[in-house]
């Protein structure tokens, strides 16, 4: 997309004194960011420390328990940037298709989420499932801290008060996702990653 293409964004200069917080970045590299991109950082962190934890065991009961943090992470995790930031982010960034194909990226995580929730441990392409999962995410995690995390925060987008809704609205969604026991919490998880799998 060129310059001239690009919609005009409704930015904001950094505002006195707001708030920052300290966050590792997909690279390693620590930056500081508004409330809510390093509380989403921070949940990418999280998931990239449970498939790296995947793949570094031979534990059939570990990897189903990695496999359904894993999975119960991503579901949360991409429900509330859905609710509460991409709708905002698609109306004032300057690149709106970065949010479409952001959406379009968890659609095809969601379709992997569903199918994983669905088998067991030591099913034939279980453990590629999981590490081609790991890989996608990796991939979606850098385009958004390097792409529209940045735009994000050119604009005049509230990410404090935003932070604290995805925080408050995460902790709902797991608590909705676990609330009946480890076998609802799979059923639940991969329904709803497959009512969000087609778009």
């Amino acid at each position: 997309m060129t310059a001239a293409q690009r919609k005009p964004s409704k930015t904001a200069k950094s505002k006195p004194g707001a708030a920052t917080v300290s966050i590792k970045r997909f690279d390693g590299k620590t930056v500081k960011q508004p409330p809510a991109v390093a509380f989403l950082m921070q949940q990418h962190r999280d998931v990239e420390a449970l498939f790296g934890a995947y793949q570094n065991t031979d534990s059939s009961n570990k990897k189903l328990k990695l496999s359904e943090k894993i999975c119960l992470a991503l579901a949360v995790h991409a429900k509330i940037e859905e609710e509460l930031l991409y709708p905002e982010a698609r109306e004032k960034i300057e690149e709106s298709d970065l949010v479409d194909e952001a959406a379009v990226e968890h659609a095809t995580a969601k379709d992997l989420i569903a199918q994983i929730e669905t088998m067991q441990v030591g099913d034939p392409l279980y453990d590629a499932k999981v590490k081609v999962l790991g890989e996608y995410i990796a991939h979606h995690v850098e385009e958004e801290e390097t792409e529209l995390f940045p735009q994000v925060k050119r604009t005049d987008m509230d990410l404090a008060d935003i932070g604290k809704r995805l925080k408050a609205r995460a902790a709902q969604v797991t608590k909705e996702l676990t609330s009946s026991g480890e076998t609802a919490t799979k059923t639940r998880v991969a329904a709803d990653a497959r009512l969000g799998a087609h778009i």
